[in-house]
């Protein structure tokens, strides 16, 4: 079980406009970008994250306040 990673990708979504518009475009790419980078995850943790509905995340991230957000300007490398 790696739920501190969970959490970890949880977080980086929410604040990571970048990485929710790559998740938007592909959950799976998008996370096995976070596995490549070190973060663990097992394949049950992996098909929940990808079955996120990357509107609800979106709508999530529009709620936090905005010093708290990492803008990606020109599509810049995730974290």
């Amino acid at each position: 079980m790696s739920q501190p990673c969970v959490e970890r990708i949880i977080g980086l979504l929410a604040t990571d406009e970048g990485l929710r518009r790559r998740f938007r475009k592909n959950p799976r790419a998008a996370l096995q970008e976070m596995l490549d980078r070190g973060l663990e995850l097992n394949e049950c943790e992996m098909a929940s994250l990808v079955a996120l509905d990357a509107r609800e995340i979106a709508r999530f991230a529009r709620k936090i306040d905005p010093r708290l957000q990492k803008i990606d300007v020109g599509g810049g490398r995730p974290w």
